[in-house]
């Protein structure tokens, strides 16, 4: 039977690993948020911020939420900053394996820190891995897969502008290399020059975690010509309100159907702190789960 739950992120509020900054709301205050908008999952942001072991418990349990998973960022262009980077996953899956038991685990979302020459030209505007740097990189991917997979979990692999697996052939050449599972990103996709609807068909066997995001490519233009990078992208509105951007989000959703997927959705509007006021982000948040629901998610 097919289980599909609707979640959001820290990152919707600019509580994420490219944020040097405070919190500008209390975990607790978050995950009230989320729960009183109507969503029944939240991704786990930088690990450690809802909570770990017990406290993580308690605190979701105490809002009806579940964990839909977290960023876990590994240096796989590096061989020798990979095997240190293990260390940190392992740390992630406890942080897991702590997390309340429901009908939707929470899946690990594997990806990589940007380059430094994507990051500063996001939407596959700068060069990529090498041909011949991809199988050890795909094999390290594939190695941080196996890990996941020996401690019970099922990850899903975080294709993102500013990195190495961005555009849509970038994902092509993960899926052929690797076995991993896809977390598609509508955002990150369509800002990549990628068509979300068409992607989720055509790699429907292997998308098992979704983020929903709208996006810009205006504000991507602009972000570009004024020579700024993606974490300003972020700040300057890239990622939009769900219905404010180009994302044709009745399509996706219909695709969804379509392809019978199940298992996490989830709503990110990536953000910097202190672009929007928190009493604006939780209204923007409750807005795009209203949107949802209005379109029978």
């Amino acid at each position: 039977m097919r289980v599909r739950k609707v979640a959001n992120a820290p990152v919707s509020f600019g509580v994420f690993e490219l944020s040097d900054a405070p919190p500008p709301l209390t975990a607790d205050e978050m995950v009230r948020a989320l729960a009183d908008a109507g969503y029944e999952g939240i991704d786990s942001g930088p690990i450690g911020y809802l909570g770990t072991g017990s406290e993580l418990a308690e605190r979701l349990s105490g809002a009806g939420l579940l964990l839909a998973g977290g960023w876990v960022d590994l240096r796989y262009h590096d061989a020798q900053a990979f095997e240190q980077d293990l260390a940190g996953l392992d740390s992630a899956l406890d942080f897991f394996a702590a997390a309340p038991e429901g009908d939707l685990p929470p899946r690990p979302t594997l990806a990589a820190p940007g380059t430094p020459e994507r990051f500063a030209r996001p939407g596959g505007n700068a060069p990529g891995l090498a041909a011949a740097d991809w199988p050890a990189y795909a094999a390290r991917i594939q190695q941080a897969t196996d890990r996941c997979r020996e401690r019970g979990f099922e990850p899903a692999y975080h294709h993102h502008l500013g990195t190495y697996v961005e555009t849509p052939d970038d994902v092509e050449r993960l899926l052929e290399l690797t076995d991993v599972e896809l977390c598609l990103d509508t955002g990150h996709l369509l800002l990549a020059g990628g068509d979300p609807v068409e992607c989720l068909r055509k790699w429907a066997s292997r998308v098992t975690h979704v983020h929903i995001k709208d996006g810009d490519t205006e504000i991507l233009a602009q972000a570009l010509a004024d020579g700024v990078d993606l974490r300003e992208l972020m700040g300057r509105g890239g990622f939009a309100l769900l219905g404010e951007g180009e994302l044709d989000l009745p399509a996706v959703i219909r695709t969804l159907d379509e392809i019978d997927y199940s298992g996490w959705v989830i709503v990110e509007q990536d953000t910097l702190p202190g672009r929007r006021s928190v009493a604006q982000n939780i209204a923007d948040q409750a807005a795009n789960r209203q949107k949802l629901k209005d379109l029978g998610l």
